[in-house]
């Protein structure tokens, strides 16, 4: 009988991501959020330049390095992803059709 592979929660992808770039020295001294946030960002834009050039494959590893640069930062600000997700829906939920907004 073939053991059932349990999946990874996104606290343990936080965790592996944090613990990888630390490894890697990107943690030897405290981050500037500001110049993460910046670096998820530029993982986007080369995620559209990808979709522009309708190159498939790199568009689809941008993507993932961007949930690596986010799991990084949530990993080292302490940040319990799942639960703040978990708490947005919640609250998400409660809001009007579009927000309330035109689009």
């Amino acid at each position: 009988m073939m053991k059932k592979r349990s999946r990874k929660t996104l606290n343990d992808y936080t965790a592996l991501c944090h613990r990888i770039a630390r490894e890697k020295g990107f943690w030897e001294r405290r981050r500037n959020v500001g110049e993460m946030l910046m670096l998820v960002v530029s993982e986007l834009a080369e995620a559209l330049e990808a979709d522009r050039k309708n190159d498939g494959a790199n568009f689809r590893e941008e993507i993932a390095d961007t949930f690596i640069r986010l799991f990084d930062l949530c990993g080292g600000l302490g940040i319990d992803i799942e639960s703040e997700i978990e708490k947005k829906r919640v609250k998400n939920r409660k809001r009007p059709y579009k927000h309330g907004k035109r689009y």
